[in-house]
């Protein structure tokens, strides 16, 4: 009998995890910005993916005898272009949709390759310390000196423009964040018991990092790369709309807003519906972040 009732419980692990998704759930549920901000980015997302399949026209078709036409619910608008269609009749709505997946593959990318390449300096700084941090530190200081956005422009302007090299460059662009924040969490967790307590038993340094120091910085990590993506996507809008970001022929909200400053008098569309849908997605990863900061770190809930 006792056998039985030991079996049918459930373990301390899963009792955990349950609650932990509980808490989870009860602070999302608190943020209503926060669930509204993960739908608007759910369906930016889903938007992306499927691009293929819901736009209803070639993004880079041109019908000029259909230039310039207006929303559907305006006067001159037609059903077969519900947003409207730029001064090269091409479809915004379909342009839209297929410039969602530049700017979440720019945004996404760009901060894979930044944290990959911050957490990993990083680690090494804040674990080894002395010669190691003081050279890495230095260099991060250095490139924290240039301000972001033209340290990008200057690199853009010697490789050229392109999505590889907006991606790359935005990579590389942003690793003193992270380098930064890792370091920090890792300067107090390698002085943690249970580190000395691997390092007493012969554990290697590899180890260490990789099952109990990597582990405890990935919190504030991820908060910086959910601003990030935001960050990400806004710059690379702005170098397309220089005319330094993606090539002319890829369909972005960048080259949207850049097509349709001239026609900002007469026809507000080309810019507007790009811009809101720029304007919403970087505004839900906001609030995401915000919400993923109070959650992780209970003190800033009273900030």
């Amino acid at each position: 009998m006792t056998e039985t009732s030991s079996i049918s419980e459930p373990s301390a692990p899963h009792l955990r995890e349950r609650s932990g998704w509980k808490r989870t759930l009860r602070s999302l549920a608190k943020s209503r910005t926060a669930v509204v901000g993960m739908v608007v980015l759910a369906v930016v997302i889903v938007v992306a993916i499927a691009a293929a399949w819901i736009a209803p026209h070639n993004p880079n078709e041109q019908v000029l005898e259909r230039r310039l036409l207006p929303p559907a619910w305006l006067d001159g608008g037609s059903r077969a272009h519900l947003l409207g269609t730029d001064h090269l009749g091409r479809d915004i709505l379909s342009r839209m949709i297929y410039g969602s997946r530049i700017s979440l593959a720019v945004g996404f990318s760009a901060v894979l390759i930044s944290g990959l390449l911050g957490i990993g300096v990083g680690l090494i700084a804040g674990y080894y310390g002395r010669a190691y941090e003081a050279a890495i530190m230095r260099l991060v200081d250095i490139q924290l000196a240039f301000p972001f956005i033209l340290l990008a422009l200057a690199i853009i302007g010697v490789l050229g423009p392109g999505l590889r090299n907006v991606i790359l460059v935005l990579g590389v662009a942003g690793w003193m964040v992270y380098a930064r924040v890792v370091r920090g969490q890792v300067l107090s967790v390698r002085e943690r018991e249970f580190v000395e307590a691997a390092r007493a038993i012969g554990a290697s340094d590899l180890r260490i990092i990789r099952r109990h120091v990597l582990p405890n910085t990935l919190a504030p990590v991820i908060i910086v790369a959910t601003f990030a993506v935001a960050t990400c996507i806004i710059t690379e809008a702005s170098l397309t709309f220089f005319g330094l970001g993606v090539e002319a022929t890829i369909p972005t909200w960048g080259s949207m807003l850049s097509d349709g400053r001239a026609y900002m008098g007469t026809a507000w569309w080309l810019t507007t519906f790009p811009g809101l849908a720029m304007m919403l997605t970087v505004l839900a990863l906001n609030v995401i972040g915000d919400w993923l900061r109070e959650y992780i770190d209970p003190r800033m809930r009273n900030v």
